[in-house]
């Protein structure tokens, strides 16, 4: 208000004094022109030229005034001092949306949209989930007349790294020997499990589905001589190859089963592979020696090819010739395997925290999450706080490979814990830690790094997809810009229209091309496997196979509901169904497929993906006639070309296809309008009879020489291409 007042005050002062200058201008100019006679015209002009520039009153008046305007120029940039001062600061990141610009400057998207009009970026594939340069964040920022203030929240967000490490290597005086870890590897059926259950003197092999092992196990061998030697049976067969992999890391000796009579085969290659990229010793056990067929020498010759050089051809690799069926020559083979590992001179730290390894890891009905692992360092007890990948544990109870409860596990040992929370992965690393929180801080660390992971690819992809739809957009606005705007809007209309969304039929007719299925098993390992087998499928352009989910454990009412919402197929491994579970799936429709060996599971998914392939249909030759000669017959005011015909193999039946054959290519197929013997309509012409036919199409011309074949078509059923390798 008083502002106000002070500027009316300023108007009316300068109104009078304005009125004086006029006034006083007045009077003394009349005063001038009375003086100066016209006889000094020179004289006069020059004085009346300004004549206020000479008088004090006028300059007084005159400064005045440019005091009242140098005022004013001064409040005015005061004032824009001030309002430069209040401006809003907009606090801004890298990376930003234009969601989140609009939030941050709290105004609608479309003040973006408008900030960024007249400018290189494309509005058009500007949406709002879409992320902005620097350049542009600054362009809307200083358009909407606000402040910008670039965010620490990202460094400030950087959290301390909690993870859990092994230890450093310990002083080489405090090492005591351990046993050896040793793994028996080689091809599917060449008497592992066997040889294994003659040192053990157990019917393992017995218990196997089918007589092939389907998970490792880990065991501890005590030999007459005293020794202990930890074993680790992996499977050979084709699907194992992640769990040999595993084995073959954890393993300080490699014990290579090859069958007299077959020979070195593709798993048993495989398995020579992982020896040597976990730079393990390998002792060849040569199996099956009993047999009539069996050649040694042979097996030892193909070796050679893989760099497996024996004694006998002046190589490093001891050879030993067993049966594992009749326990020949077993004590050799352990003596090896015992002379070996005293030569690597093998030692573990039994003190401070525990390292170990998870072999193997499957959920029990009683006990919850269990793990099977090897110790390599430290003493491991009961009450021991553990983590493993994202999970942690607190040690209830150990047993050994028997099931017996032992109370602590020294290195080279085999133990089954029990106390997880969550089941690890086959092939985490176990570490010790001192507390409960310690755990829980680890885990929460690992937890947080793989998501951030999965926050860089999810951020990758969609800049990806940002781009493609950008490009997409540039090439549709290519296709448009110089058609003229009635064409352009028919055009996109039509292009709507053509995607009308899908009716019931054509839904339900794309959903049979794809195979949603759910994979439960008894262990991690297994359903590893599986899973690796999942991605060898190559064959997405004739059914698409989607892994809905997979887990361990029996099959629970959550698989059912979520095999009902995706219309799939639960697959089980070793697994149980409850008759509760089994009835709610049969009410919704929903099956489950349970099995007990691999390769039977992944022959049942062919089947199921070879259900839902379109039957192919295959064409079956009838009759075959050749023409002899050809004429037409008038029919109303048409002439009808008629091929007379001789039926050299099987019949032509009319009800059926034919097509015509000129010098081996097809040139029509389609049916008869007419076929006579002599002149009687007939409906069927055996081998050795003349006939005479027309076709259903009139325009097509008969040759000496062409061929008839009548045929009939079958729908076969459609099978897979997808080859999982075995």
């Amino acid at each position: 208000m008083n502002q106000k007042i002070l500027k009316l005050e300023n108007l009316l002062r300068f109104h009078t004094v304005f009125r004086q200058l006029h006034s006083l201008g007045q009077r003394r100019l009349a005063q001038w022109n009375h003086v100066f006679s016209s006889a000094y015209p020179v004289w006069t002009a020059q004085l009346c030229i300004r004549p206020w520039q000479t008088d004090p009153l006028i300059g007084v008046a005159l400064s005045q005034y440019r005091l009242l305007v140098t005022k004013k120029e001064e409040r005015s940039q005061k004032s824009q001092l001030f309002s430069t001062k209040s401006k809003k600061e907009v606090e801004v990141w890298i990376g930003m949306t234009v969601e989140e610009l609009a939030r941050a400057m709290e105004k609608d998207i479309d003040c973006v949209y408008e900030a960024l009009m007249n400018t290189a970026i494309d509005l058009d594939s500007l949406e709002a989930y879409s992320r902005l340069d620097e350049v542009w964040i600054k362009e809307v920022v200083k358009k909407t007349g606000m402040k910008l203030k670039w965010s620490k929240l990202k460094q400030d967000k950087v959290r301390e790294n909690k993870d859990a490490v092994r230890r450093p290597q310990a002083d080489p005086a405090l090492l005591t020997p351990r046993s050896p870890v040793v793994t028996i590897m080689g091809h599917v059926d060449h008497g592992k499990t066997t040889l294994l259950d003659k040192l053990r003197k157990t019917q393992v092999a017995a218990m196997e589905a089918g007589g092939i092992t389907q998970h490792i196990g880990a065991f501890l061998v005590s030999l007459p001589s005293g020794e202990k030697i930890t074993f680790l049976d992996t499977p050979g067969h084709a699907a194992f190859s992640a769990m040999r992999a595993r084995g073959a890391q954890v393993t300080d000796i490699v014990i290579l089963v090859v069958a007299a009579d077959d020979g070195v085969m593709k798993q048993t290659v495989e398995s020579i592979q992982h020896a040597k990229d976990a730079q393990v010793p390998i002792v060849l056990a040569i199996n099956k020696c009993d047999k009539a067929e069996a050649d040694p020498e042979k097996v030892k010759k193909e070796l050679l090819a893989y760099d497996v050089v024996c004694e006998d051809y002046g190589g490093d690799v001891q050879a030993v010739h067993i049966s594992a069926l009749t326990g020949d020559n077993l004590m050799a083979l352990a003596e090896a395997t015992v002379a070996l590992a005293e030569m690597l001179e093998l030692k573990a730290d039994s003190t401070g925290p525990v390292e170990g390894t998870v072999i193997e890891s499957f959920t029990d009905k009683g006990r919850g999450p269990v793990t099977t692992a090897i110790i390599q360092r430290g003493t491991l007890r009961k009450g021991s706080i553990l983590v493993a990948g994202k999970s942690w544990a607190k040690v209830r109870l150990m047993f050994d490979e028997n099931g017996k409860t032992i109370h602590e596990a020294c290195p080279s040992m085999p133990v089954g814990i029990v106390g997880w929370r969550d089941l690890p992965s086959a092939g985490d690393e176990i570490l010790e830690v001192e507390s409960e929180p310690r755990a829980r801080a680890v885990v929460d660390w690992r937890k947080y790094e793989l998501e951030q992971e999965k926050n860089k690819e999810d951020l990758k992809i969609i800049e990806e997809k940002r781009k493609e739809h950008q490009e997409a957009h540039q090439k549709a606005r290519e296709k448009y810009g110089k058609v003229h705007w009635k064409e352009r809007s028919f055009l996109k209309y039509q292009e709507r229209k053509e995607q009308k969304p899908l009716k019931a039929k054509e839904k339900e007719e794309r959903d049979s091309h794809v195979l949603p299925i759910i994979i439960k098993g008894d262990v991690d390992g297994s359903v590893e496997a599986i899973v690796n087998i999942m991605d060898t499928y190559d064959a997405s352009h004739e059914c698409e196979l989607e892994l809905v989910h997979f887990g361990v454990g029996d099959v629970s009412e959550n698989d059912v509901n979520l095999a009902e919402t995706f219309r799939g197929v639960i697959y089980g491994f070793n697994v149980n169904v409850g008759n509760v579970i089994q009835k709610s799936a049969a009410k919704k429709g929903v099956k489950i497929k349970l099995h007990k060996i691999i390769y039977h599971l992944i022959e049942d998914l062919q089947e199921e993906l070879n259900s839902r392939l379109p039957c192919t249909v295959e064409e079956h030759p009838i009759g075959e006639a050749s023409i002899l000669a050809t004429f037409s017959v008038t029919e109303g005011k048409k002439k009808v070309p008629v091929a007379g015909c001789r039926v050299q193999k099987g019949q032509l039946e009319k009800q059926k296809k034919f097509k015509l054959i000129r010098n081996g290519d097809v040139i029509w197929k389609g049916s008869l309008s007419s076929l006579k013997h002599h002149k009687d309509d007939v409906s069927v012409i055996k081998t050795g009879m003349d006939c005479g036919l027309s076709l259903s199409e009139e325009k097509i011309e008969f040759k000496v020489g062409d061929e008839i074949i009548c045929y009939e078509e079958k729908q076969v059923p459609a099978k897979t291409s997808w080859d999982p390798g075995f």
